[in-house]
């Protein structure tokens, strides 16, 4: 059932004896870090609930519908413009207060839901506490912490943990032989292989950024300030930019203890970026700090 799926077999083997028994909780929290298959294993399970018939590869009517994501019993409910609001879970409500039309059950999924404002969640405890007999609802989230805790009671809460070492190196060379991504890419992915995807896609930015680390003492910073423009003009990647200059620093520190205090110097970058100081002049400091460090 989830032979595509990598790595958390406790969770996928708790979930298949459930769809064996065909025991269902009416609500689930699926919490980790970021693309480690919680929503592929969410849909799986929703597929498999849904089904008429409760077998693999199966063509009824119901799953024929979900593959082609028009099944009217199943929904995915997204966040619109970085937050889920309570007019969407309201919407959701008044769609699972209607019958199932195909199959007997139905299933929603709350993904990145920790996105939901405080009314939402609120509104959402409505349903948790007094859910039809039919539906199922899976909340999809990263951080756990930012869901009240009434809500967190009401759920099953499974943990996916990230990917071990081994077996995202494994995925890497079965879908990447043929690139060369680096062990500090790796370290930085987490053992997410959504996220090592990503990075695999911006490898130039951080070969770039690896670059200017390792030369950065035989530069002025008016070279340095040219090299980073990369950093300047991805902005939407900055905590992950930030992470992998850490991880560089952390190898260079083992020759240098200047580098220590570079470190210090991205820690802060990251306070003040998260309390919305100016982008490029928080970048200009990071950058204009640490070439002095490193200078002297």
């Amino acid at each position: 059932m989830f032979n595509n799926i990598i790595g958390n077999e406790k969770n996928k083997n708790i979930i298949e004896k459930s769809i064996e028994l065909n025991k269902f909780s009416h609500s689930y929290i699926f919490w980790g870090t970021e693309g480690i298959g919680k929503k592929m294993i969410a849909k799986e399970l929703a597929k498999n609930i849904l089904c008429l018939n409760k077998q693999e590869e199966c063509t009824c009517k119901s799953c024929i519908e979900f593959n082609s994501n028009n099944n009217p019993d199943f929904q995915i409910i997204e966040p619109i413009d970085s937050k889920i609001k309570i007019e969407q879970i309201r919407e959701m409500q008044r769609k699972i207060a209607e019958k199932p039309i195909i199959s007997d059950k139905k299933v929603y999924i709350i993904d990145d839901a920790e996105e939901m404002t405080t009314e939402a969640q609120n509104c959402l405890l409505k349903t948790l506490e007094e859910p039809p007999e039919y539906i199922t609802i899976i909340l999809i989230c990263s951080n756990e912490n930012n869901l009240l805790s009434t809500i967190k009671s009401r759920c099953t809460r499974m943990y996916f943990e990230p990917i071990n070492e081994k077996e995202l190196r494994k995925y890497l060379e079965q879908n990447y032989s043929n690139e060369d991504i680096s062990n500090d890419l790796i370290d930085l992915a987490q053992g997410s292989i959504g996220k090592i995807i990503k990075l695999n896609q911006n490898k130039n930015i951080y070969e770039n950024i690896e670059n200017i680390l390792l030369n950065m003492q035989d530069k002025d910073i008016i070279e340095i300030v040219k090299m980073a423009k990369e950093i300047y003009e991805t902005k939407e990647e900055i905590n992950s930019i930030l992470e992998y200059i850490n991880i560089i620093l952390l190898k260079l520190c083992k020759k240098n203890k200047k580098y220590i205090k570079c470190i210090e110097i991205v820690e802060e970058t990251k306070k003040r970026l998260k309390a919305n100081s100016n982008y490029d002049m928080c970048i200009d400091n990071m950058l204009f700090n640490m070439t002095f460090i490193i200078h002297n």
